[in-house]
């Protein structure tokens, strides 16, 4: 095998022959901890599609938002990692600040579960503006985790969750409002009807 010079490249210290050097990028997590597993994957960053006022949308619609929720444990009601934005669990939040309980099968009809799955995407977003911020920030919906209080029986819980997820297609449109979700049925803290939470991309 005959190399010339210029089949070598030299990268911190390392001669490689014949190889193509990925770049890798550093990561900005202030986490003193350090990477030394795989090698990183540069994704590039493209720019939001989503022009809708998300503010305005709401007003023009009528839409009231609850009072946003104080945590009731040790926990961040959101959390920005990277260009996402997490959501922690949310209930039905109702104006006066209390929530729709009962369970869903026995209590409560699958409409009315659906009816409070959507009062928990307005407490959602009334949590998004109150922790976080403007709610034109946000690029799109990508990932919801909905949790339906019901009997052994009951088995609609995606359709009790359509609720929410009907909400987030009117709110950020039927491209950007509309992403990957889980919907179980589980029994839920205070005895609180639905339960979601949900991880969104910024722009």
């Amino acid at each position: 095998m005959n190399l010339k010079r210029s089949d070598f490249i030299k990268i911190g210290g390392i001669t490689a022959a014949g190889a193509v050097i990925a770049p890798v990028l550093s990561s900005s997590c202030s986490n003193g901890a350090t990477n030394s597993g795989a090698a990183a994957t540069a994704v590039a960053a493209t720019a939001c599609s989503n022009n809708i006022d998300v503010e305005q949308r709401i007003k023009d619609m009528g839409l009231v938002l609850p009072p946003a929720p104080k945590p009731v444990a040790k926990y961040k009601p959101t959390l920005v990692s990277g260009n996402l934005l997490y959501v922690s669990g949310q209930g039905p939040v109702q104006m006066d600040g209390s929530q729709t309980t009962g369970k869903v099968g026995s209590d409560l009809t699958l409409e009315e579960g659906k009816i409070a799955a959507r009062q928990v995407g307005l407490t959602m977003l009334s949590v998004i503006k109150e922790y976080y911020g403007d709610l034109n920030k946000i690029c799109r919906l990508v990932k919801t985790f909905g949790m339906v209080n019901c009997t052994f029986e009951f088995a609609g819980q995606p359709a009790v969750i359509n609720g929410f997820s009907e909400l987030m297609a009117e709110v950020f449109g039927e491209e950007h409002g509309v992403g990957v979700r889980s919907a179980v049925g589980t029994m839920l803290p205070g005895n609180i009807a639905v339960e979601i939470e949900a991880v969104f991309e910024l722009k």
